[in-house]
């Protein structure tokens, strides 16, 4: 029988009725490199495995819906999660003012990002991995709210942390020559390689944007094998769910 459900879940003081949570890799029926609660349909796991998970999910949780997966590409398209019908369209965050409806991003690294109003109103879910968070999926998914950037909270779930995330100078430019103060997030590692901290990155583009009330961050991926799937640490792995759902 597999072991009980694990969750992260959010450490933000949002209003009541919204709730949000990320999964770990505990609890589900997948075997090898994706064992064992992979809730990713694209990474060569049975499809009757994930099936399972999935259903085990909204059972554990008592979900009022299925979640609205996305096909995702690293890019900064944002779609109204009410209005899928079932299919996963291809975009990197979701959004929505409906109650029941499940925003959903599927991640082993890049950093998962939620949304709310301070009242409960409005919940969004985006995919930030360092393409979209360079290309300014945050900045697109703000843009959705009814609300002022100043009215909303958001939370960082877990992701590859600063000690493990080498990248080339061309991560390092496609941040900095957009934003200055970005350079305070990478520290130099060995002659043109950089260590990043998609944290800071993440926080730099929500303050700019006026959106101060950041929660979250500091969860390696990476660093916690026995927790958390991690693309870096094994290229074929599993995905963990970061869902957000309103009453």
């Amino acid at each position: 029988m597999p072991a009980p459900l694990d969750f992260v879940h959010a450490d933000w003081p949002a209003p009541p009725g919204v709730h949000a949570l990320q999964t770990t890799r505990a609890g589900g029926d997948s075997g090898g490199p994706c064992a064992a609660l992979n809730l990713g349909s694209n990474t060569g796991d049975d499809p009757e495995r994930v099936a399972a998970n999935r259903a085990r999910l909204r059972a554990a949780l008592d979900l009022p819906a299925e979640p609205a997966w996305l096909r995702q590409v690293h890019g900064t398209t944002v779609v109204d999660a009410a209005a899928l019908d079932g299919t996963a369209p291809e975009a990197d965050a979701s959004a929505t003012t409906r109650a029941g409806v499940i925003c959903a991003i599927l991640t082993a690294d890049c950093l998962p990002v939620l949304f709310c109003a301070d009242d409960g109103s409005w919940i969004g879910a985006a995919h930030a991995g360092w393409r979209g968070l360079a290309g300014g999926v945050l900045e697109a998914t703000v843009a959705c709210a009814p609300c002022p950037p100043s009215r909303l909270l958001a939370w960082l779930g877990a992701a590859i942390g600063p000690a493990h995330f080498e990248v080339g100078p061309e991560v390092r430019a496609a941040f900095v020559e957009r934003q200055a103060q970005a350079d305070v997030a990478f520290r130099r590692r060995s002659g043109d390689r950089w260590m990043a901290d998609l944290y800071q990155l993440a926080r730099l583009r929500l303050a700019a944007l006026g959106l101060t009330r950041v929660h979250g961050g500091g969860l390696c991926t990476y660093a916690d094998a026995a927790r958390f799937y991690s693309f870096r640490r094994a290229p074929q792995t599993g995905r963990m769910a970061t869902l957000i759902w309103r009453d």
